[in-house]
């Protein structure tokens, strides 16, 4: 039995309405979402055990925060009380030729201030086999990279499987430290991770190679080199994505393990009713298909692509579809039927 912790911040979301711009907005609607939050929330919907670690105010929106993973069905049984406020972020949508944006306000979160002692990283990981962390975590503060660290070194000792998520946000990495002086130790310890090799090759200080995902023959070698930089390193995957619009997104995979490149067929998404948090569908699909397609890397690669096409068509940070309705995306089966 398969019980997956992810590490991460729960943020509140504010987004302006029928894609309307800061300046002409007057509502924002509210919602939650956090990048290893999101994870957790794809693998509960596909049946799978999940614990999500984090620290949230002890107030009413620390609570709304709280009741919104209780509803998810993530479990929370490690969730830590303290600090001044929840993290929040602003998302104004785009549409046809022009970006959505997002601004953060999650300074002084309660992650953030995240004390060295409050998790018992060996009692929370006790029982677990699989730990999911990002670099969104250790981008937020100094405190929260020492905690994620923590967390990793524990999931390592007791022999858990460990993915990251490379999520490289500009907005952040604010504290004073590059992501060069931080991610190399943690990514030293994880067995896949997902991302773009530039951005993998940022974070671990090595110059950029600019990859062209079409040409099969010269991925191996790039991602090599990963290998080399992180001696646990299992699986490599990326996201693939071609940007017509912000209304039309074409989607595609690439996973190495090493040996072999396997390529997901690019399918086009259209129209986009959200893209927040699609990445991190990607990476819920990647670790769901690994789980049950343990002897089929394509197959659990194209359980990642199709799961992150679905979520273009769900408002909000989350994924909410079931394994059915991923597999038929698979199959060339979701049409945008009516099912009666």
């Amino acid at each position: 039995m398969n019980k997956i912790v992810t590490f991460g911040e729960i943020m509140l979301r504010l987004s302006t309405e029928r894609h309307l711009r800061f300046i002409q907005a007057k509502t924002f609607a509210a919602s939650y979402g956090g990048g290893e939050f999101n994870v957790a929330v794809s693998l509960a919907n596909y049946g799978i055990e999940t614990n999500f670690i984090t620290k949230v105010p002890d107030n009413d929106i620390g609570a709304c925060a709280v009741k919104e993973m209780r509803k998810l069905k993530v479990g929370l049984d490690d969730v830590v009380y303290g600090g001044d406020r929840l993290g929040v972020y602003f998302l104004e949508t785009g549409a046809g030729t022009r970006g959505s944006k997002v601004v953060y306000d999650r300074e002084n979160s309660s992650l953030a201030n995240v004390g060295n002692d409050d998790f018992n990283w060996k009692e929370i990981l006790k029982g677990a086999t699989w730990f999911h962390w990002s670099g969104i975590t250790p981008a937020i503060s100094e405190n929260a990279a020492k905690q994620c660290l923590k967390a990793v070194k524990t999931a390592h000792e007791l022999g858990l499987k460990i993915s990251c998520d490379l999520n490289y946000r500009s907005k952040l990495w604010k504290y004073g430290k590059e992501p060069s002086e931080v991610m190399p130790e943690l990514l030293s310890y994880s067995h896949i991770i997902l991302g773009d090799i530039d951005t993998a090759y940022f974070m671990l200080g090595k110059n950029k190679v600019q990859p062209n995902y079409q040409d099969e023959k010269s991925l191996p070698s790039l991602y090599d080199a990963l290998f080399q930089y992180c001696p646990n390193l299992e699986i490599v995957a990326t996201t693939l994505r071609y940007s017509v619009s912000a209304s039309h997104q074409r989607i595609g995979g690439v996973l190495f393990d090493g040996k072999k490149i396997y390529n997901a067929a690019i399918k086009e998404v259209t129209p986009v009713v959200d893209r927040v948090g699609s990445g991190d569908a990607f990476m819920g699909g990647l670790v769901y298909g690994l789980l049950t397609y343990t002897n089929d890397l394509q197959k659990a690669l194209d359980f990642a692509v199709a799961a992150c096409c679905l979520k273009h068509t769900i408002s909000g940070d989350y994924n909410l579809v079931t394994i059915d309705e991923v597999e038929k995306m698979m199959l060339g089966e979701a049409i945008g039927k009516v099912e009666r």
